[in-house]
């Protein structure tokens, strides 16, 4: 008897190897060896052939590409939690399921939040560059490279969801008081956990915090969510980490701000216009005023790998004929 038909599967970025071989051995899976990105001649291609598409958030799926889609198209089996890369509604109006990687990379990121919570106000990218420059260290000082403490600061979170959630539950522990702004209130054993306090406004919150963790989604709801206006209601000594998406703020408004003295510092994981980098950020960077990382919040082989099981499940799902785990919906005004 005839084994049933792979379903084709083209990945567009090079994936952990130990992924890439379960994906051979369960699909006719065509990969990026080379891990080039791929042009959109290239994407084109891929949704003209394929049965699959697992792309990540380097790949524009745009409804001019979906309509390019070949008939066999029926799953875009998205490696990343974000799926602001793919124009969901579009896809759904073609009978296109999309799906995501939920839930796996919530611990990661929020150590790299806490992480860049703590480097930006005490100085440490600053100082570890001082020991690679070119003038020797002259040792130790009373008054040399002085930060600020962290503990009995306030952090206020924007979007507490489930990253969210585990910064303050890390930011806790280091002493800092935890508030909130969030679409809905949190569950009250969340709260009373936390000890947080729920800022329904966003505009109070942040004129009152010490620190800004940005934790939600990119939605056309949250773009420049941090606009020059709500950047203005920060204190002069405050600092700002966002390891969300780039475009939650303005980021020429926040460079401005920086320049000018108006805000303390900033910890950037991500960017407006990724992968280009703007250079004055670049150059603020350089001058010790930031701390900037190259998107690398999420960045564990643990939780790529347990990004592309979650890939390999909702594929395998949909085509044993049932929902897939991690399918997202159009948002609904």
């Amino acid at each position: 008897m005839a084994s049933r038909k792979k379903p084709l599967v083209v990945i567009t970025r090079k994936l952990p190897d130990p992924v890439e071989t379960r994906m051979r051995e369960l699909f006719d899976a065509r990969l990026n060896v080379d891990d080039r990105p791929p042009s959109q001649p290239e994407l084109v291609a891929a949704v003209r052939q394929a049965d699959v598409l697992v792309p990540t958030v380097t790949d524009r799926i745009d409804q001019a590409l979906i309509d390019q889609a070949g008939e066999n198209l029926k799953l875009i089996a998205n490696y990343g939690n974000g799926v602001d890369n793919i124009d969901v509604e579009a896809a759904a109006k073609a009978g296109i399921t999309v799906t995501n990687t939920p839930n796996v990379l919530n611990e990661d990121t929020a150590d790299m939040t806490m992480a860049l919570i703590l480097a930006v106000p005490r100085r440490l990218a600053e100082g570890a560059n001082v020991l690679l420059g070119q003038e020797k260290w002259a040792g130790w000082s009373p008054t040399w490279m002085l930060g600020r403490r962290i503990w009995g600061k306030r952090l206020g979170v924007v979007g507490m969801g489930r990253i969210g959630t585990a910064v303050a539950r890390r930011a806790k522990a280091f002493g800092l008081s935890i508030h909130y702004h969030n679409r809905k209130r949190v569950a009250a054993s969340i709260e009373d956990e936390l000890e947080a306090t729920y800022w329904e406004s966003l505009d109070q919150m942040l004129a009152r915090m010490d620190i800004i963790s940005v934790n939600c989604p990119s939605t056309p709801a949250t773009f420049h969510l941090l606009s020059a206006r709500r950047l203005a209601l920060l204190q002069p000594t405050a600092y700002i980490v966002n390891t969300a998406r780039g475009d939650i703020i303005d980021e020429d408004a926040l460079i401005g701000m920086l320049r000018e003295g108006k805000l303390a510092g900033a910890g950037l994981d991500v960017f407006e216009h990724e992968p280009q980098v703007n250079p004055r950020l670049v150059k603020l960077a350089r001058e010790g005023r930031i701390v900037i990382l190259p998107h690398m919040g999420s960045a564990t082989i643990e939780g790529r790998i347990d990004m592309g099981e979650k890939v390999i499940i909702n594929i395998r799902t949909f085509f044993d004929g049932h929902k897939p785990p991690d399918r997202v919906l159009p948002l609904r005004p």
